[in-house]
């Protein structure tokens, strides 16, 4: 049967009648379109960010032309403005962008609450990040995940196959790569940080010492500290890590290998670290901070997803995509469901849980010895 599509049909657009099956061929094939390229996205803004266009805009504090803008690029020896233009069209249908029409005709750029978002001349931002997930060394280990589908990775993970070294031996072996790393975990702690402080509410108060368990260079931890000064902490990771941290009132540096032990504190916290680990490997980083905590009154703080796939929630295609970037990445990381959490913490002798939604990615689980 054959039927006249109806102006408000997303295939109404194309001339001629049209087969409830054949519109569902032809929505399918564009679904898939979208799919194909939808990496656009991310290089483009890369290169909006590496060219510091939200910056540019946001230095002038209202809506520029083109041209402005191309007349602010820093090292741009012969600007092509016309290559530009066809970035920022794509930016404004994403709604990085605002683009309006000034009285003499052009086009004016203005930010919009996403482009705030890629600021790098600020410190609430996920410019850093963004420029981490985007780099080849990041990115190229998805071409090996049909291999480890097919073979597990008893051979070594995707990020293995494509670069002869894990994901973290690779931080120490290439200083750059170690920066972007670095720099993409700060902007993170700050923004997840502000959303633990203002979410946990007292959380902290009865703490006088706590442990930043793969706390990197010490982003995280030094909210923590500003907003409780109280507490005595440490800041412990991998020697190599470590020695690259700055220096923070009220916090220690400690290099180390959370596998092998964890330095006693009222408390452990970890933002986003388990999810990085197997069941194993997460098995006996719990045990150790277990060992590391008081039985009565401590805890273990984590800041990590809880993965709900059937969810609708705003985080929740963002963190299947995580699940994504770790399936490449790391040997049996995943984000993880409540059931999987709520197994974690019975192997590793918790007796109790419990997990508080906050304004972020993630959520904080706590987990109880009594």
């Amino acid at each position: 049967m054959e039927t006249v599509l109806s102006k408000h049909s997303p295939a109404s657009a194309f001339k001629g009648v049209m087969s409830a099956e054949e519109e569902e061929s032809l929505l399918g094939q564009v679904e898939i379109w979208r799919y194909m390229t939808c990496f656009t996205d991310s290089f483009a803004i890369k290169a909006i960010v590496e060219l510091r266009i939200a910056d540019i805009i946001d230095r002038y504090g209202k809506p520029l032309s083109l041209s402005q803008i191309v007349d602010n690029l820093e090292d741009a020896p012969s600007p092509d403005p016309s290559l530009l233009h066809r970035i920022m069209t794509l930016m404004v249908r994403r709604k990085i962008f605002t683009a309006e029409k000034s009285e003499n005709g052009d086009t004016l750029y203005g930010l919009t609450r996403a482009s705030k978002w890629i600021l790098r001349d600020t410190k609430m931002t996920l410019a850093p990040m963004l420029l981490l997930e985007n780099h080849p060394i990041h990115l190229n280990p998805t071409d090996y995940i049909k291999d480890i589908v097919r073979e597990g990775t008893k051979n070594g993970t995707a990020f293995f196959k494509c670069h002869g070294h894990e994901q973290f031996e690779m931080t120490g072996l290439d200083p750059e790569y170690n920066r972007l790393f670095n720099e993409g975990m700060v902007c993170t702690a700050r923004i997840v940080s502000k959303a633990v402080i203002n979410g946990y509410k007292d959380g902290f108060n009865q703490i006088k010492s706590l442990v930043d368990v793969g706390g990197g260079i010490g982003g995280s931890l030094s909210e923590i500290v500003r907003a409780y000064p109280h507490i005595k902490a440490i800041n412990f990771d991998l020697p190599h890590v470590v020695a690259t941290a700055p220096p923070y009132d009220g916090i220690t540096h400690v290099g180390g290998d959370m596998f092998v032990s964890v330095p006693p504190a009222d408390a452990i916290y970890m933002k986003w670290i388990l999810h990085d680990w197997s069941d194993e490997h997460c098995i006996k980083i719990l045990k150790n901070c277990r060992k590391a905590i008081p039985e009565k009154g401590g805890k273990v703080i984590i800041v990590d997803h809880v993965l709900k796939p059937e969810g609708d929630e705003l985080f929740t295609d963002i963190g299947i995509a995580f699940d994504m970037m770790l399936l490449s990445h790391n040997a049996g990381g995943k984000e993880r469901t409540e059931e999987n959490w709520k197994w974690l913490f019975k192997e590793t002798g918790f007796a109790r849980y419990n997990i508080i939604k906050i304004n972020a990615l993630p959520s904080i689980i706590e987990a109880f010895p009594i």
